[in-house]
């Protein structure tokens, strides 16, 4: 499974080289030209049989967030800051793969026994914690661990049934979809793939692909927020898994090309393919960087819903994985140049 290997993978914002890795490995015998450009962005190409004459873009971003060494201090632990959104609550106790060798590391928590009143209740800021890997001099954390490594959760793919858990599914989960539509049959338009870097940090890595490719379209593919789970006070979820791919028709970084939202419900609705809308105004994605390139690019973005994304293990329905997949395969075979007509 193309998921599996790609969540296995280590791949946070300025260091996807083993997940573009992955990713070529899968697609090399799938498209015409592929090259990486200056910031390391995967793009890939695949000509369409001619029908059609329309540029259309595919983004998922292959960087994760992680951990990266800061300073060392006397007795061998780590100081560390974060590399893109992750909750502080998660981290103490956490465990995290750290350098190239994927040393592993855990954030090191006061034992409960040793708890003063009242601190058991309070979130520990991450410049309070500290990664322990074994190292019993500050000269020897740095030479295992030097300013700028990078640290991983140290988290493995797992089957549950009709359900999987990994790591890095935001968006790892985009970038599996994209392999599998890049895998299939050509589209009767020119398809421009891109394998994002250094989303989690700003949605860099899109910027400069899109300058490139100079899109008619775009969809981002993601892996975003589903929070159906047990609440104090109950409200509508972001997105629900099982209940098929998530498409963003308005989040903090785009508001979503109308004409390819209705692409998308209009394919759903004829096949019966189940479908959600995201709750509008949360997150970002690259399709904001996207949309703003050149003189303009209509964008959206759909995604496989993953609950604790940004976190150690994330979790995805393979229902709503294939049922994306459809989805974005229906939906590209009825687009034309009329489509984006106003």
């Amino acid at each position: 499974m193309i998921l599996e290997k790609l969540s296995n993978a280590i791949g946070i914002s300025g260091d996807e080289g083993d997940v573009r890795a992955v990713v070529l490995e899968a697609i090399r015998e799938h498209v015409d030209e592929f090259k990486v450009d200056t910031l390391g962005n995967l793009l890939a190409f695949k000509r369409g049989t001619g029908r059609n004459r329309l540029r259309v873009m595919l983004a998922a971003h292959m960087d994760e967030v992680g951990l990266m060494v800061v300073d060392h201090d006397k007795d061998g632990f780590l100081q560390a800051r974060t590399v893109g959104g992750i909750d502080p609550r998660l981290l103490p106790g956490a465990l995290f793969h750290v350098g190239p060798g994927r040393i592993p590391g855990v954030v090191g928590v006061k034992p409960i026994h040793l708890l003063k009143e009242g601190e058991g209740e309070k979130v520990s800021k991450i410049e309070s914690l500290a990664v322990d890997i074994g190292a019993k001099s500050k000269d020897e954390a740095k030479k295992l661990a030097p300013l700028g490594t990078y640290a991983a959760f140290a988290t493995q793919f797992r089957e549950l049934g009709t359900t999987v858990s990994g790591k890095a599914f935001d968006d790892r989960a985009g970038c599996a979809v994209l392999v599998e539509l890049l895998r299939g049959e050509r589209f009767r338009f020119d398809l421009h793939a891109a394998f994002t870097v250094q989303e989690e940090v700003g949605l860099r890595g899109a910027q400069v692909a899109a300058y490139a490719i100079e899109p008619d379209c775009a969809f981002a593919l993601e892996g975003t927020i589903a929070d159906d789970t047990p609440k104090e006070k109950e409200g509508s979820p972001t997105t629900e898994l099982g209940q098929g791919p998530a498409i963003t028709v308005m989040d903090r970084s785009v508001i979503s090309d109308r004409r390819l939202v209705r692409l998308l419900t209009g394919a759903a609705d004829e096949l019966d393919i189940p479908y959600q809308f995201k709750q509008p105004g949360i997150g970002g994605t690259d399709a904001g960087a996207i949309h703003l390139a050149r003189e303009g690019v209509p964008a959206v973005t759909v995604a496989v819903p993953c609950r604790y994304i940004h976190g150690p293990a994330a979790l995805l329905s393979l229902k709503d994985f294939d049922n994306t997949v459809r989805l974005m395969r229906e939906s590209l075979s009825r687009l034309t140049r009329r489509t984006l007509k106003l």
